[in-house]
């Protein structure tokens, strides 16, 4: 799949979407038990940004935030972690969107504070800016599309009206459903529609197997593919299991990483920030889902949506190991 050439000093790729503080426990225990929180930011598509900055990618967010400390303190962790931030946008009228993390024995549960936040009046004339245009890719997450309708036009905009440009001619679009129950304001019925026909108009899909499975009944990943087929590469993640990836008339399986989880959150975002690495180094189809593995592998070990990345060192020696290698790596020496 052919990437447009970088123009000099702009970001490979931008993300777009929403970005919050999140408040969450110092430790695994539930909310109601905690004298404190510890703030940390977190949305889906920055990790991603974050995510490649961290595996040396230029990489940069775009969104809104409100006039308020939160804002700042997003704007200055993401450019510590080296995400370019400058193309964000500040709300003087909204709020910056929220949320806080509830661990618990049966998996950790989030609490949404984004109704109405500077991010949901996101809209269609985003796509003016130049960032955009420049990218070689666009990334792009469910999660924006059940904000607001604004926001849901925006990323209709981008990716079934190519605003940015036609298929193969414009920007690379990367879509990650990124299915969201709670932030849906009409229910399953309405989310299943949307985000099919947002996932079959990008270049780029990267869909959880039960996902697909609770949205469009599609069980396994070869019907997953079926589905979306129009998409000329589509990653279905199915867990602990593996990734599958459809391109070019070709189906890649590669196994996951043995990972301990310390908690899911951001394990699906890191997923894509080295899938889409590899993707951007020009590496086969077996290392981009190996380098999305081991990005992965690194957020289910931490509380933190971003983790740290593995340095690349470790990262390429890793995907140059045969199949039995790959597979039976001991824990303890992921990184």
């Amino acid at each position: 799949m052919p990437l447009p050439p970088p123009p000099t000093g702009t970001a490979h790729v931008v993300c777009v979407g929403e970005t919050m503080v999140v408040l969450a426990p110092p430790d695994g225990r539930p909310l109601a038990e905690q004298p404190s929180v510890t703030m940390a930011v977190g949305g889906a598509e920055s990790n991603v940004a974050c995510g490649l900055a961290g595996l040396g990618h230029r990489a940069a967010w775009i969104g809104r935030l409100g006039d308020d400390p939160f804002a700042r303190r997003v704007l200055a962790e993401l450019t510590a972690r080296g995400v370019d931030v400058s193309g964000v946008e500040t709300d003087p009228a909204r709020p910056t969107g929220v949320y806080f993390k509830d661990p618990a024995p049966t998996g950790t549960r989030t609490h949404y504070y984004r109704s109405g936040s500077a991010a949901s009046a996101m809209g269609p004339a985003m796509t003016r800016l130049p960032a955009l245009r420049r990218a070689r890719v666009v990334h792009l997450s469910g999660v924006a599309a059940a904000l607001s309708d604004d926001c849901a036009a925006l990323l209709e905009a981008i990716l079934v009206d190519r605003a940015l440009g036609r298929r193969g001619s414009g920007p690379l679009v990367s879509f990650d459903v990124n299915h969201r129950p709670a932030l849906w304001r009409h229910g399953s019925p309405d989310a299943a529609k949307s985000l099919l026909t947002l996932a079959r108009a990008a270049d780029v899909v990267f869909v959880g197997r039960d996902e697909a499975e609770a949205l469009w009944g599609a069980a396994r990943a070869d019907d997953v593919a079926e589905l979306l087929g129009p998409a000329p590469l589509i990653v279905v993640k199915d867990a602990e299991h593996g990734a599958t990836s459809y391109a070019d008339g070709s189906r890649t399986f590669v196994p996951a990483l043995p990972t301990e989880v310390v908690e899911p959150v951001g394990a699906g975002d890191a997923f894509a920030a080295g899938y889409l690495a590899a993707l951007l180094e020009h590496r086969d189809e077996r290392s981009r889902l190996r380098l999305g593995h081991l990005a992965a592998s690194a957020a289910l070990r931490t509380r933190e949506d971003v983790p740290v990345m593995p340095p690349r060192t470790e990262t390429d020696r890793r995907l140059g190991l045969d199949e039995a290698a790959w597979v039976n790596q001991p824990e303890h020496q992921l990184l």
